[in-house]
């Protein structure tokens, strides 16, 4: 699968997505404030230089989100104009053109409906004017505005040690609304912060920080972005258990982890294995923390996620791949146990070490194979991002065309078939169905009647597709019985 699979979250509480990345601007660091000699501030604009997909330099625009200062080197994060926000980076000194900077414009006041005054903010300047160079006048500084909350004290540092596990659930956004309540109050950088006071986040939304993960013992390394509370956000590696998924801040904690965690698989059920392949079925509610850092891990990949600690509504699948070490972690999907929109499939991804290796379309299918065993139609969470559309839109085109060209025509007559049985057989949702056929331009209407036309540019196309598609899910292998989550008393 090209990158991260993941549905965008829809209305309601949902547990967000895996695909496409919807980030809002980190949160700004104090040192970013424009000074009198003007030097770079968020909301300003400036060519970048980074290298395109043929490895070319080039020089697009890019609008300055965040600054910070580590080790006295500054860092600039950046968003790339009219590119997806996936590709937003931490860029040096070296790689911005401060020739053609543009300064954010100043707020003006605009009179509102009812006559009473109000401000906008404006978009930024295309020119720097020479007149306010010469005068030596000072851009304005946007005004900073962060959340934090009021929370309990955390537990006890370790004596002697590091913990083996950072703030957990004390300090998320969207925190479960069944644990302690917590005071939201608005305050202004010039405001001064308690010392008892926890930051905003865990793992921010707007994606603040963003270095190394490195998950050990294992064999692969995970580089991606985590956001975590103002403690760990200059730390270049977090290190994390691959088998219970706690993270720590150094190779001493995950080692006194790991003399502890006997783990060798995910908790839960194992309802799947053919050969390396396994799949496991956990409970978010019956375990929580193991949930709950796996939302947290794929934060790391997943931007826009944004529910990481109510668990309890949803059930995980974990896909794992089988050694003489353990059970590796590949990927995941989740899905909520009671869903009025027949949602089977609320977050997926596979970890960025086994993309492109067939793994998410596997999540895909399995997703589907489990809505076949309970005799649903299913659906991805709607809306879905682009990767998560692309890569959804290649596994029904797929299925479609096996089941299409796998008819057999009866006593020399053109075989014969309907969008609901298709929809039957697949398990997947009609209106799924029908927006492939219609990608694909499968449907004519010939003589007072819709046919479907394969031409043979889509067969050849179909037989090449499926040649590189190794794995399969085979249903024999699953041992699945589905349960009835209308009943609570099985929460």
């Amino acid at each position: 699968m090209a990158e991260v699979v993941s549905p965008v979250p829809g209305a309601g509480r949902r547990e967000p997505g895996e695909v496409g990345r919807a980030r809002g601007p980190p949160v700004a660091d104090p040192g970013a404030a424009l000074s009198p000699q003007g030097e770079i501030i968020e909301g300003c604009r400036l060519p970048v230089l980074r290298r395109n997909q043929d490895n070319e330099d080039e020089w697009p625009l890019a609008e300055i989100l965040s600054v910070k200062d580590i080790s006295g080197r500054k860092l600039f994060y950046v968003h790339y104009i009219d590119f997806n926000k996936r590709l937003d980076e931490w860029v040096t000194h070296e790689r911005l053109d401060l020739k053609k900077i543009q300064f954010p414009k100043k707020e003006a006041k605009t009179p509102t409906k009812n006559g009473l005054p109000g401000s906008r903010p404006g978009s930024p300047e295309r020119e720097v004017p020479a007149s306010t160079q010469a005068s030596g006048k000072t851009l304005p500084i946007p005004v900073q505005i962060t959340l934090r909350f009021n929370l309990p004290k955390e537990r006890e540092a370790i004596p002697g040690g590091e913990p083996d596990q950072p703030l957990s659930s004390s300090s998320c956004l969207q925190a479960n609304h069944r644990s302690t309540k917590r005071k939201v109050e608005v305050v202004s950088p010039a405001t001064p912060v308690p010392s008892e006071t926890a930051p905003a986040s865990v793992f921010p939304q707007n994606g603040s920080a963003r270095r190394a993960v490195a998950a050990q013992p294992g064999r692969k390394r995970k580089s991606n972005c985590l956001g975590t509370d103002e403690e760990l956000t200059t730390l270049p590696v977090l290190y994390l258990c691959e088998f219970c998924l706690k993270y720590g801040r150094s190779l001493k904690c995950l080692q006194r982890h790991l003399t502890k965690c006997d783990l060798r698989h995910p908790p839960g059920n194992e309802i799947y294995r053919k050969g390396t392949i396994s799949f496991f079925e956990i409970d978010g509610r019956k375990n929580k923390s193991y949930s709950q850092n796996l939302c947290l891990l794929a934060k790391c990949f997943l931007d826009h996620k944004t529910l990481y600690y109510d668990t309890d509504p949803f059930l995980f699948y974990v896909m794992t791949e089988y050694d003489s070490k353990g059970f590796h972690i590949v990927g995941y999907f989740s899905k909520e146990k009671e869903s009025t929109e027949d949602y089977n499939v609320a977050c997926i991804l596979t970890l960025p070490p086994y993309q492109r290796r067939g793994y998410g379309k596997l999540l895909i299918e399995f997703s589907y194979e489990l809505s076949k065993v309970e005799g649903k139609t299913g659906t991805p969470e709607k809306p879905l991002s682009d990767l998560g559309l692309l890569s959804y839109r290649s596994y029904w085109s797929q299925t479609i065309l096996e089941i299409l060209m796998g008819l057999k025509s009866e006593s020399g007559e053109r075989p014969q078939i309907t969008i609901n049985e298709i929809s039957e057989i697949t398990s997947i949702k009609k209106e799924d169905v029908i927006s492939t056929l219609q990608y694909l331009n499968l449907i004519n209407y010939y003589k007072g009647q819709y046919i479907l036309t394969l031409s043979e540019d889509i067969v050849d196309g179909h037989e090449r597709a499926m040649l590189k598609r190794l794995l399969r899910i085979d249903s024999k292998c699953l041992h699945f019985t589905p349960k009835d989550w209308s009943k609570r008393g099985k929460w």
